[in-house]
């Protein structure tokens, strides 16, 4: 039983189609259908022919990703989109990657006889990819009887195109450590890691890319191929002798004023590349001298038996003509610009041999109206009538009206809320219209004739089939705006991200004791036979410090703001200890002032608003994204305290994009249902026009007046609006700083927002804190705040955080590359040519007029328009505010733009000299784009023949695979929390920041809160260790420098037992069995530990024992050592003179033993 396609089963057109396709009777013409019900009648074809795959051609990609959304809510992963790829002329990686790996997937799911639907275009199918059996031929199956030899195996995995690495961070990666192998197949969510024992297979597990740990066991793993088009011997043969060919062509030519030259130096390039790795970068580049025979299209991946649905096969046709021949004039252009070679003009498959291909399977072609096309013969003509459902746009007089009428009529009705509490309201508001309805959650239930139902799906858009009686009514029909959903997967939540630190030589670090210096690696150092690992630290005239691993603690990474270098300490002066204690002072000045905001505020009354009204409901229904879970959590806190007597001072937190505007309008919305005004400040004019937009947008439908005040109204326009922001005909007011002018006064203001607080100057903060005395405020800022830092002032200044990022929809193409005139100029033609417009980000203000001239001459006619901070606020607004009504193509600028512009028409940018750019500053740059649907691209370019430094180059990589795992992401994201820092306790505390690093300053900062508070702080010495045993991470067990830091540091932090066993795991489950020598660090790690706990002040050999040796005052201890059990008695001795000494006598193993005698004693003070 299933409500939505039931119904079909008595229609006697649905029937005949099904028939004649089970018969073979096609190809089929169906006409009849609205757009808005194709996926409903697809996936009723499915359902009732499971046994067959099922490919939808359509016009254009965004018309492929609408209806996967809507049938992914029907079938979840049994619907895909086969992606379109863009062909590139130039060989620069891009991360096309992430589309090509879906493709590879869905090839592998077909090669596997799975059965689902795939949605795609005409485009996406003229790709050239392997031939299902060679593809498959390069298959690897491994499970736990496989023998494997590492040498071939790393051969035949080049040959599948996968990269060979230290460790796997992304898919198409493998890597071999000792026993231990890698990989990232990608057919798979998580990587793989396979166990050998000799050449046998010991065990094979998923991986967590973040914490590179095991996570569940597998029997067997298949491996397929990592690019879409494997070259064989003879392949990679032809496509040599074709470039060899054409590049010699080329240099014959002599082309007007081109640069021959360079064109063949590229295409050798090219040449060697494939000579060597048998793959390049880019492999459209390539692709035209693969033979035929030696490629396939999708189509070849289907079964014969497989059906092929087509929206409107003309359009499809016609849109496919236009796109070819513009490939066309674009590769004409680029052969007489000697850019690409003759025959490159065959990159594609031609859609007539698509045509022809896609006639060997049942053709089903669906179309509103009855349309003659001679490109498909149809046996049979077939009408299935589907109509529009009415839309109500919030008219719900005019929905309950028309409800009553259609159920009297006898129609079957469904409504599809999307979630269980929205169909319980709308269950509530028709019960109170008289209207009775059913909720029911699944596919399980039975239309019957005058009956309503209620359903917690989500559809799209609604329609009707009138000759069924039955209509689908969705969230656009009532509220006119289409529900967006995401699939929810709930993400770990991130620990705080600077705990993840990268230590390189070279790098700064700050030692509790001796400040700042240099780290200059590890070292092993043998004394008397004994060796162990030391971490080597410069300071100030070159004097060393080599640091015990197991003091680790002791120092952390500098962080700083980026690119600043601080100054070294010197040894053994007091200039730390002076610089400590002024920050200190600092410091406990901060705490005390936060703590006595917060005491006062504490003792204020405002007001309390009132419970949610069902207008809240409803406002809040008609957001047409699905809330992300932080949305959602900030949200309420947000309310809690506004329904509080308590003013509410909230800060939300959370990167441009990731939806604080909404949030804000509901705490806005909340505050006018109790009849209170509302102020929303913001820093810049731009910013105001763009939140009064979206207020107006979300808000309009409601009886509340929204003005905005900035320069940009006219003065008589603005006396108007103060006029009634006095008697009160104004709800919400949105501006600049003009709303702490003296002559604005409000009726009654009930809640303060304010945009980027810290972009406000000092006299409008002193006004702020007027007037935020006894009302509610919520502060927004799109800077990160660090957990440590959140967690430190829990209680004295609230924060939400929104840390969800927005659903995705288009990944942003990302391009590292010298810079090329060529390439430029195409980029800004295709956006250009789409309606878009471009950032052209140029640092360097004394220049710029030169780069203008050079960007008019490469692009005669677009308009660009300068923009940079020499211009006045005025000028600079201005610019902006035309940029964003498209009076231009392209602006070029300085990275001005990295904060809070918001025009989603603007999806290319192109970074000049991006290499001389701070990782957070590209990233936030990076985040300008990409901001609704359409797919964006970026350009990171650097300047031509430039050899790059491995810091900028290692910054550009990562940025380009900026990916949630990779460290550069991290880099940037602690780049912009120390800006967060900076902000919420005031700029003057970046200088102290830098003097003394960002942890040391948290740590501080912590410390001096929890002093006014008046909680202790118990701050124990440590027990220092000084036994002779061979402690290290030798450097075959663990090769990469940075991941050893990293194990020692996780090694000194153990504080338990558990902890202990943690780290054995871990370090088993990603290196292989433990040596002797790393389970030494680890014991005398864990042995510190415990000994701190008992106030044990050094712990060092002698002969046959071990020595503790405690302070003469501490009496515990010998109290302890009475109630030990006479086996453990029996072996010590004691020395009270000036120094008191406990003597352990150990029998065989000195660190164990005397593990389990300090545990004892433990164990024994736990218990009193």
């Amino acid at each position: 039983m299933n409500f939505l396609i039931d119904f079909l089963k008595n229609n006697e057109s649905y029937l005949d189609m099904i028939s004649n396709l089970k018969l073979n009777n096609v190809p089929i013409y169906c006409n009849g259908l609205i757009k808005e019900s194709l996926f409903h009648l697809i996936y009723s074809i499915f359902n009732d022919l499971p046994d067959k795959n099922l490919v939808l051609l359509v016009e254009n990609d965004n018309r492929a990703n609408e209806l996967c959304d809507e049938l992914k809510n029907l079938v979840g992963d049994k619907v895909v989109v086969y992606p379109n790829f863009e062909i590139r002329f130039h060989n620069i990686n891009s991360l096309e990657t992430n589309l090509e790996n879906i493709r590879i997937g869905i090839m592998n799911r077909l090669l596997s006889n799975e059965k689902f639907i795939i949605i795609t275009t005409a485009s996406a199918l003229s790709k050239k990819i392997s031939t299902p059996n060679f593809f498959k031929s390069h298959y690897i199956y491994i499970d736990e009887n496989s023998e494997i030899n590492l040498n071939e195996l790393t051969e035949k995995l080049i040959k599948m195109h996968y990269d060979r690495v230290d460790f796997v961070e992304a898919k198409g990666q493998f890597s071999i450590r000792g026993s231990i192998f890698d990989i990232f197949p990608v057919n798979f969510g998580n990587p793989i890691r396979i166990e050998l024992f000799g050449d046998d297979v010991d065990s094979i597990r998923l991986f967590d890319i973040n914490s590179q740990r095991s996570v569940e066991k597998l029997n067997k793993v298949e491996i397929i191929p990592a690019k879409e088009m494997v070259l064989s011997k003879d392949d990679v043969e032809n496509i040599l002798n074709g470039l060899n060919k054409d590049i010699e062509k080329l240099q014959k030519l002599k082309l007007f004023g081109k640069d021959i030259e360079k064109a063949t130096e590229k295409f050798y390039q090219i040449f060697n590349d494939l000579k060597e790795n048998y793959h390049i970068s880019n492999m459209d580049l390539i692709s035209p001298y693969i033979k035929k025979g030696s490629y396939s299209t999708l189509l070849d991946y289907l079964e014969k038996d497989s059906i092929i649905c087509t929206e409107d096969i003309l359009k499809i046709y016609d849109r496919n003509l236009e796109l070819e021949n513009l490939f066309h004039e674009n590769v004409v252009f680029s052969i007489e610009n000697a850019e690409i070679l003759d025959s490159h003009k065959d990159i594609l498959i031609p859609f007539e041999h698509i045509l022809r291909r896609i006639k060997d399977f049942s053709i089903i072609n669906f179309t509103q109206l009855l349309k003659r096309t001679k490109i498909i013969n149809p046996k049979s003509i077939i009408n299935l009538k589907t109509i529009e459902a009415e839309i109500f746009n919030r008219k719900f007089d005019l929905l309950f009206q028309n409800l009553k009428s259609k159920l009297q009529r006898g129609y079957k009705i469904v409504i599809f809320a999307g979630s269980l509490e929205k169909a319980n309201n709308l269950k509530e508001i028709l019960y109170a219209e008289n209207i009775n309805s059913n909720i029911f959650e699944g596919l399980e239930f039975e239309l019957k004739s005058s009956i309503l139902g209620i359903s917690t799906l989500n559809l799209e858009s609604g329609f009707e089939y009138p000759i069924q009686k039955v209509l689908f009514l969705t969230h656009k029909e009532i509220y006119g705006t289409v529900k967006k959903t995401s699939k929810k997967t709930r993400k770990k939540s991130k620990e705080n991200l600077l705990d993840y630190t990268d230590l390189n030589v070279g790098d700064f670090v700050v030692h509790e004791n001796h400040g700042i210096g240099e780290y200059r690696g590890i070292e092993q150092i043998e004394v008397d036979g004994i060796v162990k690992d030391h971490i080597l630290i410069l300071y100030k005239g070159n004097d060393k410090l080599y640091i015990p691993t197991d003091q680790m603690n002791l120092i952390q990474k500098y962080i700083g703001k980026d690119g600043y270098k601080p100054k070294l300490n010197k040894l053994g002066s007091n200039d730390w200890i002076k610089t400590k204690t002024r920050a200190k002072k600092v410091l406990d000045e901060i705490a005390i002032d936060l703590v006595q905001l917060y005491a006062k505020r504490d003792k204020i009354r405002g007001f309390a608003f009132s419970e949610d009204t069902t207008w809240q409901k409803e406002f809040e229904d008609s957001f047409i994204y699905e809330e992300t879970y932080s949305q959602l959590r900030a949200i309420n806190e947000i309310k809690k305290d506004m329904e509080q007597f308590k003013p509410m001072d909230r800060l939300l937190c959370g990167d441009v994009g990731y939806g604080k505007t909404e949030v804000a309008l509901r705490a806005a919305f909340k505050a006018m249902m109790d009849d209170k005004q509302v102020a929303f400040l913001v820093p810049t004019t731009i910013l105001a026009q763009q939140h009064y937009n979206t207020a107006i947008d979300r808000v309009g439908n409601f009886p509340v007046e929204i003005e905005m005040l900035s320069r940009f109204r006219s003065p008589a326009k603005q006396k108007e609006i103060l006029k009634n922001v006095k008697n009160g005909k104004v709800n919400l007011l949105i501006g600049t700083h003009k709303l702490l002018s003296k002559n604005l006064e409000f009726k009654d203001l009930g809640l303060l927002i304010i945009d980027e607080e810290q972009r406000f100057g000092v006299k409008h903060k002193e006004t702020l804190k007027k007037i935020k005395e006894n009302i509610d405020v919520l502060s927004l800022s799109a800077t990160p705040i660090p957990r440590t830092m959140q967690m430190s002032l829990v209680g004295i200044r609230d924060m939400s955080i929104l840390d969800d990022p927005p659903e995705e929809r288009v990944t942003i193409a990302t391009f590292v590359l010298e810079y090329n005139d060529s390439i430029i100029r195409e980029a800004i033609y295709k956006e250009i040519d789409r309606g878009g417009q471009v950032y052209f980000v140029y640092n360097r203000i004394h220049d710029m007029d030169k780069m203008y001239v050079e960007l008019s001459r490469l692009v005669p006619d677009a308009k660009i328009a300068m923009a940079h901070s020499k211009l006045s606020n005025k000028e600079l607004e201005n610019i902006m505010y035309d940029f964003q009504e498209g009076e231009y193509d392209i602006l070029l600028c300085t990275t001005i733009i990295e904060t809070g512009m918001d025009i989603k028409n603007c999806n290319t940018m192109i970074i000049y000299d991006a290499d001389k750019m701070g990782l957070s500053q590209l990233y936030q740059l990076k985040g300008r784009i990409g901001r609704s649907t359409r797919r964006a691209y970026a350009y990171f370019t650097y300047e031509k023949d430039k050899v790059l430094t491995e810091i900028s180059e290692k910054r550009l990589m990562a940025i380009r695979d900026f990916s949630e795992f990779g460290s550069g992401f991290k880099i940037a994201m602690r780049d912009l929390e120390l800006r967060g820092a900076g902000n919420i306790l005031g700029e003057c505390q970046s200088g102290h920041i830098e003097t003394i690093g960002y942890e040391m300053y948290v740590r501080m900062l912590e410390e001096s809160i929890k002093t006014v508070k008046g909680e202790n702080l118990q701050i124990k010495d440590q027990t220092t260790i000084e036994l002779s045993v061979d402690a290290y991470i030798p450097s075959n067990y663990i090769v990469d420098n940075n991941q050893k830091i990293d194990m020692y540091r996780k090694i000194a932090a153990i504080s338990s037992r558990d902890d202990f066993d943690e780290i054995y795991d871990e370090l088993t489950d990603r290196f292989g069995n433990v040596p002797t020598t790393v389970l030494n660090v680890m014991n005398v790690s864990y042995l510190k530990t415990i000994s701190t706990e008992l106030n044990f002040i050094r712990i060092i050999d002698r002969e046959k024992s071990v020595v503790f040796k405690f302070e003469q005052t501490n009496r515990d201890i010998l109290q302890l050592i009475g109630r030990l059990s006479d086996v453990l008695f029996r072996k010590i001795e004691f020395n009270l003179n000036e120094n008191a000494e406990l003597i352990f006598n150990y029998d065989k193993d000195k660190l164990s033993e005397s593990i389990d005698f300090v545990e004892n004693l433990l164990f024994l003070k736990q218990k009193n």
